[in-house]
């Protein structure tokens, strides 16, 4: 007895692979008389088809790593950013010591030269930085 056909209806029935379905030998004769999905159901219903359980090795999920201490990057543009503000603050705190007269010509060019190195964190470094020139 074929029974191929009727496991492929089967199999398309109850929306499983054709080797999940199993036909229980001593109702082999009403499974060769179910012609429609509903015969099908049915006979699922009563147990005279088995579905048998997925097997073999289930897929692992690769976790997403956490990001270490070591591996945190700052982004270039705030570091860019950064930069350009503070440079222009202390640029601007020295032009106004030239004109106060506080520093010389050749101390204010020496002084931007710092501030373009990032020798000077903040203004108040800055200044501290000048008052110990004067001494």
């Amino acid at each position: 007895m074929n029974l191929r056909k009727k496991k492929e209806l089967a199999a398309k029935t109850l929306k499983v692979g054709k080797a999940r379905i199993c036909f229980v030998n001593s109702r082999r004769d009403e499974i060769k008389e179910a012609i429609t999905k509903q015969d099908i159901k049915d006979l699922k219903q009563e147990g005279a088809i088995l579905v048998r359980n997925i097997g073999g090795r289930t897929k692992n999920v690769k976790r997403k790593g956490k990001k270490g201490a070591g591996n945190v990057r700052q982004k270039v543009n705030t570091r860019k950013r950064d930069y350009v503000v503070m440079t222009r603050k202390l640029r601007k705190i020295v032009a106004g010591m030239k004109v106060r007269g506080e520093i010389e010509r050749d101390e204010t060019k020496d002084i931007r030269n710092k501030i373009r190195n990032r020798v000077f964190k903040s203004g108040a470094h800055l200044k501290k930085y000048v008052g110990d020139l004067k001494k």
